[in-house]
């Protein structure tokens, strides 16, 4: 329900980030806003605890449901969980609806938006993206980034003739789409499962790779020297034995390559975090797995390499430091959770937190 007065928190207030504390307290204004000066006749509703900045979930499709597009109201059922679960600030990787019409909704969360998915015709899931030609892929790029802070490409996916995944497009072509959405002030990235679409995109400047399964110690050194940044979506990535399954006979070294991958991803995201690529928390929400599921990723993520505090960073204030967007600063969005213990400790305590705003509207 809407705050109607200015509320006070006192607690551990945490920047996010693995390391950043401090005991004290902050206020929120009845607009919604952090305000680090006392105000007047606040309710205190938080005293004690852990207090850090709304979680984000970098990889999410709101607008996606398990048949493909939903409308306009599934996709507010979908931010709202995403918001009750503390992720308050989510990176959209491509949606087929246009759900900026939610964003007066006080119940969900912030939405930086990527568009619809660029692919080639007939080599994506049916009725999300929109299917250019290569040649058409630059001024595609430039047009979703004059609307989207993002732009996401489909990397690989199955060609059918092979019979296994696949690049979509040339290098070339990369190039100069990558170059149209930077020239627009957008950034980009891509849908990556396999091996063979890495170092093209990698080289012509993708800002950042999805999922990223089939990475090798090439493509880890060439993101490191880039600085490209990785979203494994782990809790995805346990879906891959059932992709397999359901390649069945049709497509056996397709099938027989993502039960590999399978197998291979935690040593290949261990390897990418011990060599130093950024690496931020996703959940790939709507595509294959529920909302509301940061908290299993934080936890993923602790156990393949970054332990829980940097887990826990990744999925918040060094994400939010990476999105652009703001943490527990004066005049900021009131977008913050309140933890009973220290989450850079345990993450399970996050899954239940005893508040949650989304600018200082309470959600639990």
């Amino acid at each position: 329900m809407a705050i109607p007065s200015a509320l006070h928190l006192r607690g551990v207030l945490l920047d996010g980030t693995a390391e950043g504390e401090h005991v004290g307290e902050l206020w929120v204004t009845a607009e919604g806003r952090i305000s680090l000066d006392p105000v007047p006749d606040a309710e205190t509703v938080a005293d004690g605890g852990w207090i850090l900045p709304g979680l984000v979930d970098a990889h999410c499709h709101v607008g996606i449901g398990p048949d493909g597009p939903v409308d306009l109201e599934e996709a507010r059922a979908q931010g709202h969980v995403d918001a009750a679960s503390g992720a308050l600030l989510l990176r959209d990787c491509g949606s087929p609806i246009d759900t900026s019409p939610l964003d007066d909704d006080p119940r969900m969360p912030e939405i930086l938006r990527a568009g619809r998915h660029l692919a080639r015709p007939k080599r994506y899931i049916r009725g999300l993206p929109i299917d250019v030609e290569p040649d058409e892929l630059p001024a595609a790029v430039a047009a979703t980034a004059r609307a989207n802070p993002w732009v996401k490409l489909v990397g690989d996916w199955i060609e059918r003739e092979a019979g296994d995944l696949a690049p979509l497009w040339p290098d070339d072509v990369l190039r100069a789409a990558i170059d149209a959405a930077h020239a627009e002030g957008a950034r980009v990235t891509a849908h990556v499962f396999g091996e063979d679409a890495l170092p093209g995109l990698i080289g012509a400047g993708i800002d950042g790779i999805e999922h990223g399964t089939g990475l090798t110690d090439e493509t880890i050194a060439m993101m490191v020297e880039r600085g490209t940044v990785l979203v494994p979506t782990m809790i995805n990535v346990e879906n891959f034995p059932g992709f397999a399954d359901a390649a069945g006979e049709k497509f056996p070294r397709y099938g027989a390559h993502m039960r590999d991958l399978y197998r291979r991803a935690p040593g290949r995201i261990a390897a990418a975090i011990e060599a130093g690529v950024p690496v931020f928390a996703g959940t790939d929400a709507g595509g294959g797995i529920g909302h509301g599921q940061i908290v299993d990723e934080i936890v993923a993520l602790a156990g393949v390499g970054l332990g829980p505090a940097r887990a826990l960073a990744a999925a918040c204030g060094d994400a939010r430091t990476w999105l652009g967007r703001p943490g527990l600063v004066d005049g900021a969005p009131a977008d913050l959770v309140v933890a009973t213990d220290d989450p850079r400790v345990d993450p399970e305590v996050l899954r239940a937190p005893t508040l949650v705003l989304r600018a200082g509207v309470s959600l639990r």
